[in-house]
């Protein structure tokens, strides 16, 4: 196994589940239920605190959450999930800790399509080698693991079409209003809502398997800032305020990411270009482009049919296919 815990201890797992509810529970109550001691309780508690949670221990009233946290359940995600998609993936799996949901399906025998979902990573992964923070129940950690019988180069694109199908997703919700930032990030007023990673492996000719992984902020701790640069915002802090339920949203990203890699397979990037455009916060605006040991400056002018990024610099028009893109003045 890749680095980091890979699941939580039993009684640690029950005890998020029993203080899920956000009301006191007693320690005594918690011991007896857990079968430990009091101090074992504790400990515990601490671990849970660890990862995340905000846990309030009040003398002679007990143990609580300080918000209620809805966990995720297999079942609720494929009740939220549409009965063409659900046909398509051979499991589902649900996960209290893992190092990373892409991870754990890359290390997964076989290939056929199913999903990842977990409570917490401790290695989770964006672009350039970044951690993706994950506090225990507070976003959105969803990994899906898919085949296509075409060789790697014939997917150039696929990240913008998941890029779309996650804000339609979002949409479906009732998230209005987020934008796509090339190459993968989901934005919401300028700052960060979610990213997407896109493993390929495979040979030249194909068959390719790729995992694509979908990171949402949900519901962040209030009280515990994001050891992150980059400004970011909460599904709840959106406008509306769009549907909050994890399990929901799980079911409603995996059948877009279905439908979409369906799509993909059978009409390549084509469909999803109006889709990018009407949400892309780049295009027009003066950017920098950051790639391993350069940079270029100019003004993004969207993106090609392969959905490689153009950029209008003082030496003419450029195509780049890979960089991290720096927004001048964004709000």
């Amino acid at each position: 196994m890749s680095g980091g815990l890979t699941c939580l201890s039993p009684r640690t797992a029950a005890l998020a589940r029993r203080l899920a509810d956000g009301r006191f529970h007693s320690g005594t109550e918690l011991a007896r239920e857990l079968g430990v001691s009091r101090a074992a309780v504790w400990k515990h508690v601490g671990r849970l605190a660890a990862l995340g949670l905000d846990v309030h221990a009040v003398r002679g009233k007990g143990y609580r959450l300080a918000q209620p946290l809805e966990l995720l359940r297999e079942a609720d995600v494929r009740a939220a999930l549409a009965p063409a998609a659900a046909s398509r993936l051979a499991r589902i799996t649900v996960l209290d800790v893992v190092d990373s949901t892409s991870l754990w399906l890359a290390r997964r025998p076989g290939t056929a399509p199913e999903a990842c979902l977990a409570e917490c990573q401790t290695a989770g992964r964006g672009r350039r080698g970044r951690r993706w923070i994950s506090p225990y129940g507070a976003g959105l950690c969803l990994s899906l693991r898919w085949r296509f019988e075409a060789g790697p180069a014939a997917l150039s694109g696929l990240s913008v079409a998941v890029g779309v199908a996650v804000a339609e997703a979002l949409a479906d919700g009732g998230a209005e209003g987020v934008g796509l930032k090339w190459p993968n990030d989901l934005v919401h007023g300028g700052a960060k809502l979610g990213g997407i990673l896109v493993d390929l492996a495979g040979e030249g000719t194909g068959p390719t398997t790729v995992v694509v992984g979908v990171g949402i902020n949900v519901r962040m701790p209030p009280d515990r800032a994001l050891p992150v640069e980059t400004p970011w915002t909460e599904l709840a802090a959106l406008p509306g305020p769009p549907d909050c339920s994890r399990n929901r949203l799980a079911g409603r990203l995996l059948g877009r990411l279905v439908a979409a890699l369906e799509r993909f397979a059978a009409a390549g990037l084509d469909p999803f270009l109006p889709g990018w455009r009407s949400r892309d916060v780049v295009a027009g605006r003066t950017v920098e482009i950051v790639g391993a040991g350069w940079r270029e400056r100019g003004t993004a002018q969207g993106i090609d049919g392969s959905g490689a990024l153009l950029l209008r610099t003082e030496a003419g028009l450029r195509r780049l296919a890979t960089g991290e893109v720096s927004v001048r003045g964004w709000r």
